[in-house]
């Protein structure tokens, strides 16, 4: 799968319409976090007391196989969503914040005292 690097494209679409290269790309980074598997993954990553996460201990809250937690971290670490790193054996994950943020700010409201027509 190849995956795009979630990067800063684009202004927020309740403020404004995209043009269709930031729809693409959007697009694409959402598509990322579109699976049950990675949008758990991310969000035990992100909520962990440590800010941090073994992929070791992913496998049993995601009720999935080892390899098949391997590749959808893979694939959030390869959108730029997790950090990752190997520490001898084991590798631990931590959420990017500046790449959510992207995400989070593509979906916020329109600025404060800006009026639109429904």
């Amino acid at each position: 799968m190849n995956v795009p690097i979630i990067q800063s494209c684009c202004q927020p679409v309740l403020s404004e319409p995209l043009d269709g290269g930031e729809a693409i790309e959007l697009a694409a980074a959402f598509k990322v976090l579109a699976d049950p598997v990675r949008l758990l993954l991310l969000s035990l990553i992100a909520n962990a007391s440590a800010g941090e996460m073994c992929a070791c201990d992913l496998v049993t809250p995601t009720g999935r196989s080892q390899p098949t937690v391997s590749h959808h971290l893979s694939i959030l670490t390869d959108a730029g969503l997790l950090r990752r790193e190997q520490r001898g054996k084991w590798v631990y994950f931590r959420v990017d914040p500046e790449r959510i943020a992207v995400l989070r700010d593509a979906l916020a409201p329109p600025s404060a005292g800006v009026v639109r027509n429904p």
